[in-house]
């Protein structure tokens, strides 16, 4: 009874563990980063913004005659909770769970470039660059668990300034200032994965060759 015990423990333990994880990373004009998604355990994709910001959670919807997603998430008609009035001031109102995976938030007590943003989704801890950091940088995401964002520094092309660099261990290039005007800053390549653009004199910036949706490392990369 014991040992049956220990091993329901573990797979309790171990569900948790593995519940949340980052799920997608999605780039609006196949340039800037727009947000990234975490999934749950209920199939829940929960958006948020580079910043820290929910901006939308629900389920995608996978069209029946092509492989196309549509872009704004089905509701979940699961249940959602919110931090009532008793909560710190700064995240009260806000989401405290969606289904089973519970959101927390950076308080007041917190350093400035944390307060109120998101700090924990499930299992996953989240933490933010410093106000000390590079302009370009500072208010970002740096860590989802033990994954490490990294963007491009102020002092580099302006095609990418700014940009995500990378996540983990795939790292994000993009065309530089020197490229068509319909090419500059899009995603050249993302991991071992290339992307290649038509040109201002066909179909003016449009996805040439690799895929707008691609699973690179475990993670779902969109390019819109």
């Amino acid at each position: 009874m014991e040992k049956f015990f220990t091993a329901v423990s573990f797979f309790l333990l171990t569900t948790c563990i593995y519940s949340q994880q980052l799920g997608q990373v999605t780039f609006s004009g196949g340039a800037d980063l727009s947000y990234i998604s975490f999934l749950t355990d209920q199939d829940v994709l929960i958006r948020i913004t580079e910043d820290g910001k929910i901006i939308e959670w629900g389920k995608e919807l996978l069209s029946d005659r092509y492989n196309y997603y549509a872009p704004r998430l089905q509701p979940f008609m699961g249940r959602v909770e919110y931090y009532g009035p008793e909560s710190d001031s700064v995240f009260r109102g806000k989401i405290k769970s969606i289904g089973t995976c519970v959101l927390t938030y950076y308080g007041s007590y917190e350093e400035n470039n944390k307060v109120g943003k998101l700090k924990t989704v499930g299992t996953l801890i989240l933490d933010y660059y410093s106000n000390f950091e590079n302009i370009t940088l500072k208010g970002k995401l740096r860590f989802i668990g033990n994954l490490i964002l990294e963007y491009y520094s102020s002092f580099v092309d302006e095609a990418f300034r700014g940009k995500l660099r990378s996540i983990g261990n795939t790292p994000i290039t993009y065309y530089s200032s020197f490229e068509d005007k319909y090419i500059k800053g899009k995603v050249k390549s993302i991991g071992s994965v290339s992307y290649t653009w038509y040109s201002s004199f066909d179909l003016r910036g449009g996805l040439k060759s690799g895929l707008f949706r691609q699973n690179i490392g475990g993670v779902i990369y969109i390019l819109q």
